[in-house]
């Protein structure tokens, strides 16, 4: 029989400040998922993320961790890029959300998400799902809560 490993919930303020330091070092970190603004590619609780140090400039498309100007670290996707290096401007939206946020100062990105464990499996670029929420999703922003909906409503006739 397995055991059970205890799970700790720590402040995410703290913990994002230790997380901060171990990806300026070059490691990558593993974070649960907390949060449904990611739905429905990932999932509260169920999923995690690998968190490497960005290789600027970023592209439309990747997840990304930032800090907002009141210090509340948010992890979403890249919807659009404004302007060149130094100095670009980021714009972020959550999977579930439709309302973008931004510009996002690229100093205030200090994250990007290298891998994902969904479902219990690790994907990467190149997976089918992430392509399909990196390419695809991203450009159904205006369609989002029509198809969530047709999702919900196949999977419950299941």
């Amino acid at each position: 029989m397995q055991e059970k490993i205890p799970v700790r919930k720590v402040d995410a303020g703290i913990w994002l400040d230790a997380v901060r330091e171990l990806l300026e070092e070059g490691k990558e970190v593993p974070l649960v998922i907390t949060g449904n603004s990611m739905s429905p590619f990932l999932v509260h609780e169920r999923d995690t993320l690998l968190i490497g140090k960005p290789r600027l400039p970023l592209k439309k498309g990747d997840m990304a961790f930032y800090q907002r100007e009141n210090g509340q670290y948010v992890m979403h996707r890249i919807r659009r890029v404004r302007g060149s290096c130094p100095g670009r401007q980021y714009y972020f939206i959550g999977d579930a959300q439709t309302v973008t946020e931004g510009p996002v100062p690229e100093d205030r990105i200090f994250g990007v998400i290298t891998a994902v464990r969904r479902k219990g499996r690790w994907i990467r670029q190149g997976s089918f799902w992430w392509e399909f929420f990196r390419v695809v999703w991203i450009r159904m922003v205006p369609l989002r809560k029509t198809a969530v909906r047709i999702y919900g409503a196949v999977i419950k006739r299941r």
